[in-house]
């Protein structure tokens, strides 16, 4: 099999999650600190993530111009986009709770769509260029974009229940998004393996900054708010099985 198709197909099992996370959303109640502790979990899987490898990654590719301006950047365009987005209600789309729900804002659900969007490609790109160098993928990071990934498509999900729309219009936006996260993945190794080491390290860096902004403007104040007397503790547990992963592995 080749590497571009690999990298598609563990885009796809990431991107599945959002499909998984519907399914609980829309079929199941789950108790919210049972959804923030997977939240804090993935924060800290996610830190391990961006700090050993993509900022590792990208400084030994790049240097530290290309990294630092590759991590503001990513920082700067996510948050950009995401004040964009909240005005349409898509400020609390990794909340499961009752921030976030159609019923409240109509076509909150949609924007929460494209907000997992615009949380997902960077994270995608991330596992396609992790295959350049060794071409064996990030086990580590694509556990970290699938535990990040469940409790969004719960959110959304739960929340176009609410507005009353239809099976087949809920699952089929999310098995379109999988898709375009597959795509995603694919797309960053087939297309950024053909750039230099530059133009990779500010890859990984961007992806670095987006998914860290992310993390602080979302993930945690969602798991502290429900979890806080052990979101510290579980966040810190997801960190070090991500890094234990990223040595076995």
């Amino acid at each position: 099999m080749s590497l571009s198709l690999q990298a598609l197909l563990w885009g796809l099992v990431a991107g599945s999650a959002l499909v998984a996370g519907a399914g609980i959303g829309y079929f199941m109640h789950l108790p919210q600190r049972a959804v923030a502790a997977v939240m804090a979990f993935g924060s800290g899987v996610l830190i391990s993530a961006l700090s050993l490898e993509l900022m590792e990654e990208a400084f030994q590719r790049g240097g530290f111009d290309s990294t630092a301006i590759g991590f503001v950047a990513g920082a700067a365009v996510y948050t950009l986009a995401n004040v964009a987005l909240a005005r349409f209600g898509a400020k609390h789309r990794k909340r499961s709770g009752s921030q976030q729900s159609e019923s409240k804002q109509s076509g909150s659900g949609m924007a929460i769509a494209v907000g997992s969007l615009l949380d997902g490609i960077p994270e995608s790109i991330v596992i396609g260029v992790s295959m350049i160098a060794g071409g064996t993928v990030s086990t580590v990071a694509v556990a970290a974009v699938f535990l990040s990934n469940i409790p969004e498509g719960l959110s959304s999900a739960a929340g176009m229940k609410k507005a009353g729309r239809s099976v087949r219009y809920i699952f089929g936006l999310w098995f379109g998004i999988a898709v375009v996260c597959g795509v995603a993945a694919w797309a960053g190794y087939a297309v950024f393996s053909r750039f230099s080491d530059d133009v990779i390290a500010a890859t990984n860096a961007v992806a670095a900054g987006a998914i860290l902004t992310m993390l602080a403007d979302t993930m945690i104040p969602e798991a502290f708010e429900s979890a806080h007397n052990f979101s510290g503790l579980i966040t810190v547990l997801g960190f070090l099985a991500a890094f234990v992963l990223s040595k076995l592995s």
